[in-house]
């Protein structure tokens, strides 16, 4: 790792996930940087076979399938991996240069490679939020320093008499947090931070414990047994409905929902005809799509797990990505690519209160599905601070 982060960089040594995955006699090794460290192409990626480097096509579709949950169309991982058989189940000699090679069993080695890098990127999923959350505490400041004279003696400091000192006994308390509830209850529009004033007992003792509060109608934040954690709430949901659109479609489809009165959609004739064209696969995800003459499509069916959604912009954000499609796309990552766009639409979007319950089961959601550490484009969706870093924070430790 050492040598490779000499060649890659400090920036890929910090992020880097190690990979290794054998079967049948085909081991792949090496080291794969995380979501967040990418490139706008694909030369950061450094592939081997039996110790000669190699650009196969089959290797690099394989990086690509693994990190397609985790990065935009437009970014690169960034890897170094190794991939070591026995000789005569590999022909070297399909390029003139070398550069090139033709497995015998080449879906085995495309599978293991998809297998090791998606294991390891799940496991750096796990670690991501803990890690982000001691980055960012590296760029807290304190809002000031207090200055004591060097002389300073309390007991000719002034005093303040008892009786002036403000109570915070009786009924003053209880009447803040019921006026704060009674502003949540309400829609109250200073809703820059939503406060759950009754703690959520066992709650605590999950892994990602339980919800205190909802600041900027953005983020949750939550109490754990040692210490907090911040949630993205758009982030999140949107890595829920996206494993949830694509674990639908390996069972049996996409649920959908019948329009009672079908939405029309109008836009350029180009645009209309690439969506037709792409009607079947819109249909395996629960969106039924037809024509309406020229420049305009009606929308029958949509996801159910999309609820109410704005089907026009849907549409046109469907649009958008497909004229980006090559036409040699496999149909797998097209898919994925539509559940991706799916799932951004269907999420919950910032800036909308969440109720105290809603937020909670969002955090029971995100213990149960898969990847939920990292949204669609390999960001975190969440940073954990533990209790021992926040008391760094105020000179406690």
């Amino acid at each position: 790792l050492t040598r490779l982060g000499d060649i890659l960089g400090a920036e890929f040594r910090s992020h880097a996930i190690e990979v290794h995955a054998e079967r049948e006699g085909v081991v792949v090794a090496g080291y794969a940087a995380a979501p967040a460290l990418t490139k706008a192409n694909a030369l950061g990626q450094y592939l081997f076979v039996n110790g000669r480097p190699v650009r196969d096509k089959l290797i690099l579709g394989a990086v690509r399938a693994a990190y397609s949950d985790y990065l935009p169309r437009d970014r690169h991982p960034v890897v170094a991996l190794f991939v070591t058989l026995d000789p005569r189940e590999v022909d070297a000699n399909v390029h003139p240069a070398k550069t090139e090679v033709r497995f015998r069993n080449a879906g085995l080695v495309r599978a293991l490679i998809v297998h090791g890098l998606k294991e390891g990127l799940a496991r750096e999923g796990r670690r991501t939020a803990a890690n982000s959350g001691g980055a960012a505490l590296s760029s807290f400041r304190p809002a000031f320093t207090p200055q004591r004279p060097a002389s300073w003696d309390w007991r000719q400091s002034p005093s303040v008499p008892v009786g002036t000192l403000p109570s915070f006994e009786g009924s003053a308390a209880p009447a803040f947090a019921e006026r704060a509830q009674a502003a949540f209850d309400v829609g109250a529009p200073s809703a820059d931070v939503r406060i759950e004033t009754q703690p959520a007992g066992d709650l605590i003792d999950r892994p990602l414990g339980a919800a205190r509060t909802q600041i900027h109608e953005t983020y949750i934040v939550s109490q754990t047994r040692d210490g907090l954690i911040i949630v993205d709430q758009h982030a999140a949901h949107e890595r829920i409905v996206y494993e949830r659109l694509k674990a639908s479609l390996a069972a049996n489809g996409v649920q959908r929902q019948i329009l009672l009165i079908p939405e029309i959609v109008e836009m350029d004739e180009s645009t209309v005809e690439r969506l037709l064209d792409r009607s079947e696969e819109l249909a395996s995800f629960g969106l039924a799509i037809e024509s309406f003459g020229p420049g305009a499509v009606a929308v029958r069916e949509t996801p159910s797990l999309l609820g109410k959604t704005n089907a026009g912009g849907l549409l046109r954000d469907l649009a958008e990505h497909m004229a980006e499609w090559d036409e040699a796309l496999p149909l797998e990552r097209r898919l994925m690519h539509v559940a991706a766009t799916m799932a951004c639409h269907g999420s919950v979007r910032a800036g909308r209160r969440l109720r105290p319950e809603e937020m909670n089961a969002l955090l029971r959601e995100m213990e149960d599905t898969p990847n939920s550490g990292q949204c669609n484009h390999g960001r975190p969706t969440y940073v954990e601070l533990k209790l021992s870093d926040v008391e760094k924070l105020f000179g406690r430790r």
